[in-house]
């Protein structure tokens, strides 16, 4: 299996620590803020990658973290007259159900940074001892970054080069514009907690390496997020985690493309932002995540109505196709799970892998309308399906509903284009999921008949 790491800059096989085990650390959200749809983006990458390991044999241990304080979260909380705890606690929920939505699993450790405090103090305690951090005088600690020799390993840039742009942020008694912090000086009114260096609480970055380590231990598989993650926030961890332990941290570095904009990098800091939830209501989860799939992991990808319309068409007609199916006792066709196989072992290709799932689509309804049997193509197609995390099940929650949604709007577009033999095709493919569509002066109405 060949993924591509970051840090070593190529496709390289991936060769786990302990065979037949994986572990990995991905860095979850920072919960000042209802999710946008890059958010959603990192979770249905992580989880494919997750599912994908686990069907291909291998144990999976699972961490993805939630930031519940930062200076970003403080500062929401107060504008809007909030506690913090409530605050972040409040954002948690909303990000854990739209992760539901899109099918995503639940990690197998979720830690909180408000309740690894300790093992930070311990980690920064460590880092001191070893001459790699220091405190000043106003409570704060930095990490001294040229202390780190190998600092720019993962983002390919050079202290140097940094050093030349950069300017003092925070306090002035760094000695070092790069010096970062990994403990902050309590401030009137924020939370804080006890420390050798006074009341504070505890910098981004050492909040990763922290829990990384409680859960996964000094070194581990896969670390991943998004790749607006690798500078600064990974650089610092590899330093931080390295620096204190004297060995590699995560042995492969994954990150995945940016949703953009109209061209541009969709993030909190830009203000371009699709809220998450909204799209999922509007466009459904399974729709939603299709559309991520469709291109690879590390490409970015542009939002637009069209490319999430093509997804929701592809859904529709595997969510048809698995309705029209009988459920089969036979076993998935060895050739076709080979094929899907050999795509997802090329750095998780899924792309290609959904190629080969849709082409099993295509030959099983051929053999289905020609009354021939078509069991183990129907059940590689239901293998597949599942391994990427993709909902068929008419059972399954939201998926009949993210359907009949998708075929209402595709109906509405083509009454809007006049297109009315199209649009009463669709009427009778809902009719025939037993939905009936009425049609008012004020829109469609549709009810189960």
């Amino acid at each position: 299996m060949q993924v591509h790491s970051t840090l070593h800059r190529a496709v390289v096989e991936l060769v786990p620590r302990r065979p037949g085990e994986v572990s990995i650390y991905v860095c979850g959200a920072t919960v000042q803020s209802e999710p946008h749809v890059g958010h959603g983006r990192y979770a249905v990458v992580f989880d494919m990658i997750r599912r994908y390991l686990e069907w291909r044999g291998y144990a999976v241990q699972f961490v993805r973290n939630i930031t519940d304080i930062d200076d970003k979260i403080i500062a929401a909380a107060a504008e809007m007259g909030e506690q913090v705890s409530e605050r972040a606690a409040r954002m948690t929920a909303v990000f854990a159900n739209a992760y539901q939505r899109l099918g995503v699993l639940d990690p197998d450790v979720e830690p909180k940074a408000t309740e690894h405090v300790p093992e930070m103090l311990k980690l920064i305690d460590r880092l001191i001892d070893r001459g790699l951090a220091y405190p000043v005088e106003d409570g704060d600690v930095y990490f001294a970054v040229r202390t780190f020799e190998q600092y720019g390993k993962l983002s390919g840039r050079r202290i140097d080069e940094l050093r030349a742009g950069a300017r003092v942020e925070g306090s002035e008694l760094k000695h070092d514009p790069l010096d970062f912090a990994l403990w902050k000086a309590a401030k009137p009114g924020e939370p804080s907690w006890d420390s050798p260096w006074g009341p504070g609480r505890p910098g981004w970055h050492i909040e990763c390496s922290a829990m990384a380590g409680q859960y996964l231990g000094e070194a581990f598989d896969i670390h991943g997020g998004g790749a607006d993650l690798i500078f600064p926030h990974h650089e610092n961890e590899i330093a931080q985690s390295e620096g204190a332990t004297g060995q590699p941290f995560a042995r492969y570095w994954l990150h995945n493309g940016m949703v953009n904009l109209a061209g541009e990098k969709m993030s909190k800091s830009t203000g371009r932002l699709i809220d998450l939830t909204e799209a999922i209501d509007r466009f459904g989860g399974m729709t939603l995540r299709l559309f991520f799939l469709r291109a690879h992991y590390r490409s970015p990808i542009e939002f637009s109505e069209d490319l999430l319309a093509a997804a929701g068409v592809a859904y529709q007609r595997l969510f048809r196709f698995m309705q029209r199916a009988p459920r089969t006792e036979h076993n998935s066709d060895p050739e076709i799970l080979g094929r899907f196989a050999a795509a997802m072992d090329n750095d998780f290709s899924t792309p290609e892998a959904l190629a080969v799932v849709f082409e099993a689509v295509t030959e099983a309804n051929r053999l289905l309308d020609e009354g021939r049997e078509a069991g183990p193509i129907v059940a590689a197609a239901r293998e597949m399906a599942a391994v990427l995390g993709i909902q068929t099940d008419p059972q399954t929650r939201h998926a009949d509903e993210e359907i009949v949604d998708g075929l209402l709007a595709e109906r509405d577009r083509a009454r809007a284009e006049r297109d009315f033999a199209r649009a009463d095709r669709l009427r009778d493919e809902l009719a025939e999921m037993g939905v009936t569509v009425e049609d008012t002066p004020d829109g469609a109405r549709w009810f189960r008949h």
